[in-house]
Protein backbone atom coordinates (compact mmCIF):
# COMPACT_ATOMS: atom_id res chain seq x y z
CA UNK A 1 0.00 0.00 0.00
CA UNK A 2 0.92 3.34 -0.91
CA UNK A 3 1.69 5.92 1.64
CA UNK A 4 0.54 9.66 0.78
CA UNK A 5 0.57 13.07 3.14
CA UNK A 6 -1.54 15.87 2.55
CA UNK A 7 1.17 18.72 1.76
CA UNK A 8 -0.21 22.55 2.92
CA UNK A 9 2.11 25.52 1.80
CA UNK A 10 1.17 28.65 3.05
CA UNK A 11 2.85 32.57 2.22
CA UNK A 12 2.08 36.29 2.01
CA UNK A 13 1.01 35.86 -1.75
CA UNK A 14 -0.98 32.02 -1.94
CA UNK A 15 -1.93 29.16 0.09
CA UNK A 16 -1.23 25.81 -1.86
CA UNK A 17 -2.44 22.30 -1.07
CA UNK A 18 -1.61 18.88 -2.99
CA UNK A 19 -1.14 15.61 -2.11
CA UNK A 20 2.44 13.75 -2.02
CA UNK A 21 3.44 10.10 -2.38
CA UNK A 22 6.22 8.24 -0.29
CA UNK A 23 8.63 8.99 -2.77
CA UNK A 24 7.92 12.80 -3.23
CA UNK A 25 6.14 12.52 -6.27
CA UNK A 26 3.09 14.92 -6.75
CA UNK A 27 -0.11 13.41 -7.30
CA UNK A 28 -1.55 14.38 -10.61
CA UNK A 29 -5.00 16.57 -10.00
CA UNK A 30 -4.49 16.99 -6.26
CA UNK A 31 -2.38 20.72 -6.13
CA UNK A 32 -4.69 23.73 -5.59
CA UNK A 33 -4.06 27.36 -4.39
CA UNK A 34 -5.94 30.11 -2.83
CA UNK A 35 -5.14 33.69 -2.34
CA UNK A 36 -3.72 35.15 1.05
CA UNK A 37 -2.60 38.40 1.26
CA UNK A 38 -1.64 40.89 3.64
CA UNK A 39 -5.74 41.31 4.27
CA UNK A 40 -6.29 37.28 4.92
CA UNK A 41 -7.53 36.74 8.93
CA UNK A 42 -8.77 33.53 10.30
CA UNK A 43 -11.84 33.40 8.54
CA UNK A 44 -10.64 33.69 5.27
CA UNK A 45 -8.06 31.48 6.23
CA UNK A 46 -10.26 28.82 6.98
CA UNK A 47 -13.03 29.51 3.90
CA UNK A 48 -8.93 28.43 2.05
CA UNK A 49 -7.95 25.44 3.85
CA UNK A 50 -11.32 24.07 3.62
CA UNK A 51 -11.64 24.43 -0.11
CA UNK A 52 -7.62 23.24 -0.80
CA UNK A 53 -7.52 20.32 1.21
CA UNK A 54 -10.90 18.88 0.01
CA UNK A 55 -9.86 19.55 -3.99
CA UNK A 56 -6.30 17.61 -2.71
CA UNK A 57 -7.45 14.82 -1.23
CA UNK A 58 -10.31 14.10 -3.67
CA UNK A 59 -7.31 12.83 -6.01
CA UNK A 60 -6.00 10.42 -3.09
CA UNK A 61 -5.49 7.00 -4.85
CA UNK A 62 -8.00 3.75 -4.34
CA UNK A 63 -6.36 1.84 -1.42
CA UNK A 64 -3.87 4.39 -0.99
CA UNK A 65 -2.76 5.16 2.83
CA UNK A 66 -3.07 8.78 4.02
CA UNK A 67 -0.98 8.49 6.74
CA UNK A 68 -0.90 12.55 7.91
CA UNK A 69 -0.86 16.56 6.49
CA UNK A 70 2.46 18.69 6.75
CA UNK A 71 1.95 21.81 7.01
CA UNK A 72 5.03 25.02 5.52
CA UNK A 73 4.03 28.56 6.94
CA UNK A 74 5.70 31.94 6.11
CA UNK A 75 6.87 32.06 9.69
CA UNK A 76 7.59 33.25 12.99
CA UNK A 77 5.86 29.76 13.98
CA UNK A 78 5.02 28.06 17.21
CA UNK A 79 5.62 24.37 16.28
CA UNK A 80 4.57 23.23 19.54
CA UNK A 81 0.91 25.02 19.51
CA UNK A 82 0.61 25.21 16.05
CA UNK A 83 0.43 28.63 15.57
CA UNK A 84 1.48 30.81 12.93
CA UNK A 85 2.45 34.65 13.50
CA UNK A 86 3.40 35.64 9.88
CA UNK A 87 5.31 38.89 9.31
CA UNK A 88 3.42 39.22 5.79
CA UNK A 89 0.02 38.13 7.06
CA UNK A 90 -0.82 40.75 10.33
CA UNK A 91 -4.77 39.82 11.16
CA UNK A 92 -3.75 35.90 10.37
CA UNK A 93 -1.31 36.14 13.91
CA UNK A 94 -2.18 33.03 16.37
CA UNK A 95 -4.05 31.52 13.76
CA UNK A 96 -3.96 28.09 14.60
CA UNK A 97 -2.87 26.58 11.42
CA UNK A 98 -1.97 22.88 12.29
CA UNK A 99 -5.37 22.47 13.67
CA UNK A 100 -7.60 24.08 11.10
CA UNK A 101 -5.62 21.34 7.98
CA UNK A 102 -6.11 18.96 10.68
CA UNK A 103 -9.99 19.44 11.52
CA UNK A 104 -10.13 20.16 7.40
CA UNK A 105 -8.79 16.96 6.29
CA UNK A 106 -10.45 15.02 8.73
CA UNK A 107 -13.66 16.35 8.02
CA UNK A 108 -13.19 15.05 4.10
CA UNK A 109 -11.76 11.51 5.06
CA UNK A 110 -14.04 10.99 8.14
CA UNK A 111 -11.58 9.75 10.76
CA UNK A 112 -8.82 11.88 12.45
CA UNK A 113 -5.62 13.23 10.65
CA UNK A 114 -2.68 14.43 12.48
CA UNK A 115 -1.12 17.66 11.17
CA UNK A 116 2.45 18.25 11.33
CA UNK A 117 3.44 21.77 11.22
CA UNK A 118 6.74 23.41 10.27
CA UNK A 119 7.76 27.27 8.95
CA UNK A 120 8.53 27.13 5.00
CA UNK A 121 11.80 27.31 5.02
CA UNK A 122 12.40 24.36 6.81
CA UNK A 123 9.90 22.81 4.91
CA UNK A 124 12.05 23.90 1.71
CA UNK A 125 15.28 22.76 3.53
CA UNK A 126 14.18 19.20 4.08
CA UNK A 127 12.22 18.59 0.31
CA UNK A 128 15.55 20.13 -1.20
CA UNK A 129 18.01 17.71 1.35
CA UNK A 130 15.71 14.70 0.06
CA UNK A 131 15.06 15.06 -3.62
CA UNK A 132 16.84 18.36 -4.20
CA UNK A 133 19.86 20.73 -5.18
CA UNK A 134 21.42 19.65 -1.29
CA UNK A 135 21.16 15.91 -1.47
CA UNK A 136 24.06 14.25 0.06
CA UNK A 137 25.26 17.55 1.76
CA UNK A 138 26.74 17.60 5.31
CA UNK A 139 25.18 20.96 6.45
CA UNK A 140 22.82 23.05 4.00
CA UNK A 141 21.04 26.13 4.18
CA UNK A 142 17.65 26.50 1.90
CA UNK A 143 16.35 29.78 1.32
CA UNK A 144 13.37 31.27 -0.40
CA UNK A 145 13.54 34.80 -1.89
CA UNK A 146 10.00 35.65 -2.81
CA UNK A 147 7.41 37.72 -1.55
CA UNK A 148 9.19 37.42 1.84
CA UNK A 149 12.59 35.94 2.46
CA UNK A 150 12.75 32.54 4.68
CA UNK A 151 15.41 29.86 5.31
CA UNK A 152 15.87 26.52 6.85
CA UNK A 153 18.99 24.20 7.80
CA UNK A 154 19.57 20.64 7.52
CA UNK A 155 22.21 18.73 8.75
CA UNK A 156 23.78 15.14 7.06
CA UNK A 157 20.28 15.47 5.49
CA UNK A 158 18.48 16.12 8.90
CA UNK A 159 15.89 19.00 9.13
CA UNK A 160 17.38 21.30 11.90
CA UNK A 161 13.96 23.07 13.46
CA UNK A 162 15.57 25.07 16.47
CA UNK A 163 13.76 25.65 19.49
CA UNK A 164 11.26 26.81 18.57
CA UNK A 165 10.58 25.77 14.97
CA UNK A 166 11.74 28.74 13.56
CA UNK A 167 16.26 28.32 12.58
CA UNK A 168 16.93 29.62 9.37
CA UNK A 169 14.65 32.43 9.54
CA UNK A 170 16.92 34.31 7.09
CA UNK A 171 14.70 37.22 6.04
CA UNK A 172 14.55 39.28 9.33
CA UNK A 173 17.91 39.28 10.02
CA UNK A 174 19.48 42.94 10.04
CA UNK A 175 21.30 44.60 7.10
CA UNK A 176 22.28 48.17 5.94
CA UNK A 177 20.16 50.93 7.43
CA UNK A 178 18.92 49.09 9.78
CA UNK A 179 16.52 47.21 7.46
CA UNK A 180 15.78 43.46 7.71
CA UNK A 181 17.45 41.47 4.41
CA UNK A 182 13.60 41.19 3.49
CA UNK A 183 13.03 45.03 3.40
CA UNK A 184 15.57 45.11 1.04
CA UNK A 185 16.05 41.67 -0.95
CA UNK A 186 12.31 40.44 -1.23
CA UNK A 187 10.65 40.97 -4.60
CA UNK A 188 7.96 43.72 -3.61
CA UNK A 189 10.93 45.33 -1.34
CA UNK A 190 13.02 45.47 -4.75
CA UNK A 191 10.57 47.36 -6.79
CA UNK A 192 9.56 49.75 -4.10
CA UNK A 193 13.31 50.37 -3.79
CA UNK A 194 13.32 50.59 -7.77
CA UNK A 195 10.00 53.03 -7.72
CA UNK A 196 12.25 55.40 -5.39
CA UNK A 197 14.83 55.42 -7.98
CA UNK A 198 12.22 56.68 -10.85
CA UNK A 199 11.32 53.33 -12.36
CA UNK A 200 7.89 53.19 -13.33
CA UNK A 201 6.97 49.37 -13.01
CA UNK A 202 5.14 48.02 -10.24
CA UNK A 203 6.28 44.20 -9.90
CA UNK A 204 8.95 41.87 -9.49
CA UNK A 205 7.68 40.33 -13.04
CA UNK A 206 7.94 44.26 -14.44
CA UNK A 207 11.83 44.25 -12.85
CA UNK A 208 12.60 41.56 -14.90
CA UNK A 209 11.01 42.44 -18.34
CA UNK A 210 12.74 45.75 -17.36
CA UNK A 211 16.44 44.73 -16.59
CA UNK A 212 16.12 42.09 -19.45
CA UNK A 213 15.20 45.12 -22.40
CA UNK A 214 18.08 47.27 -20.44
CA UNK A 215 16.76 49.72 -17.72
CA UNK A 216 19.72 50.59 -15.68
CA UNK A 217 17.13 51.19 -12.59
CA UNK A 218 15.67 47.93 -12.59
CA UNK A 219 18.70 45.81 -12.83
CA UNK A 220 20.15 47.80 -9.85
CA UNK A 221 17.38 46.57 -8.12
CA UNK A 222 18.08 42.77 -8.79
CA UNK A 223 22.03 43.33 -8.10
CA UNK A 224 20.79 44.91 -5.09
CA UNK A 225 18.60 41.96 -4.15
CA UNK A 226 21.16 39.48 -4.78
CA UNK A 227 24.20 41.53 -2.90
CA UNK A 228 21.95 41.46 0.13
CA UNK A 229 21.45 38.04 -0.12
CA UNK A 230 24.93 37.00 -0.46
CA UNK A 231 26.29 38.95 1.81
CA UNK A 232 23.43 37.42 4.87
CA UNK A 233 24.14 33.92 3.24
CA UNK A 234 28.57 34.68 3.67
CA UNK A 235 27.59 35.52 7.56
CA UNK A 236 25.51 32.32 8.02
CA UNK A 237 28.25 30.19 6.13
CA UNK A 238 30.32 31.73 8.49
CA UNK A 239 28.84 30.44 11.52
CA UNK A 240 27.36 27.17 10.53
CA UNK A 241 30.20 26.22 7.98
CA UNK A 242 27.91 25.39 4.93
CA UNK A 243 28.48 23.25 1.93
CA UNK A 244 25.69 24.50 0.01
CA UNK A 245 23.02 26.89 -0.01
CA UNK A 246 19.95 26.33 -2.52
CA UNK A 247 17.70 29.17 -3.62
CA UNK A 248 14.35 29.07 -4.36
CA UNK A 249 10.55 31.26 -4.66
CA UNK A 250 9.97 33.76 -7.34
CA UNK A 251 11.81 36.37 -7.12
CA UNK A 252 15.32 34.27 -7.56
CA UNK A 253 14.27 33.65 -11.29
CA UNK A 254 14.05 37.64 -12.15
CA UNK A 255 17.26 37.59 -14.41
CA UNK A 256 18.81 34.24 -15.21
CA UNK A 257 21.86 34.89 -13.50
CA UNK A 258 20.57 35.80 -10.40
CA UNK A 259 22.23 32.72 -8.63
CA UNK A 260 25.20 33.76 -9.77
CA UNK A 261 25.16 37.15 -8.50
CA UNK A 262 24.50 35.96 -5.19
CA UNK A 263 27.59 33.34 -5.36
CA UNK A 264 29.52 36.75 -5.77
CA UNK A 265 28.32 38.54 -3.16
CA UNK A 266 29.00 35.66 -0.50
CA UNK A 267 32.43 34.85 -2.14
CA UNK A 268 33.90 38.46 -1.89
CA UNK A 269 31.96 38.89 1.30
CA UNK A 270 32.91 36.05 3.27
CA UNK A 271 35.84 36.19 5.14
CA UNK A 272 37.46 32.93 5.80
CA UNK A 273 38.49 29.89 3.03
CA UNK A 274 35.74 27.31 4.08
CA UNK A 275 32.30 30.00 4.37
CA UNK A 276 34.00 31.26 0.78
CA UNK A 277 33.98 27.99 -0.57
CA UNK A 278 30.23 27.72 0.13
CA UNK A 279 28.48 26.92 -2.88
CA UNK A 280 25.10 28.29 -4.04
CA UNK A 281 22.79 26.55 -5.98
CA UNK A 282 19.61 26.88 -7.77
CA UNK A 283 16.68 24.88 -6.07
CA UNK A 284 16.55 21.36 -7.33
CA UNK A 285 12.76 21.08 -6.94
CA UNK A 286 11.38 24.80 -8.26
CA UNK A 287 7.91 25.25 -7.37
CA UNK A 288 7.18 21.96 -6.22
CA UNK A 289 9.68 22.16 -3.27
CA UNK A 290 7.97 24.03 -0.83
CA UNK A 291 4.89 21.12 -0.96
CA UNK A 292 6.97 17.77 -1.14
CA UNK A 293 9.03 19.46 2.33
CA UNK A 294 5.69 20.11 4.14
CA UNK A 295 4.41 16.42 3.08
CA UNK A 296 8.36 15.31 3.99
CA UNK A 297 7.42 16.87 7.54
CA UNK A 298 5.51 13.77 8.23
CA UNK A 299 7.26 11.20 5.46
CA UNK A 300 10.63 11.43 6.53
Amino acid sequence: MTRYALAVDIGGTKLEAALVAEDGAIVDGSRTRRPTGRTADAASLDAAIDEAVAHALAALPEGGELVGAGVGSAGPIDRAAGAITPVNMPRARGYRLADAVARAASTVVGREVTAVLGHDGGALALAEAWLGAARGSKAALSIVVSTGVGGGFTFAGAYAPGATGNAGHLGQVRREGGLTLEEIASGPASAAWAQAQGWTGATGEDLARDAAAGDPIARAAIERSARAVGEALADAATLVDLDVVAIGGGFSRVSDDYIDLVQQALTASAVHAYSQATRVVRSGLGDEGPLIGAAALVLR
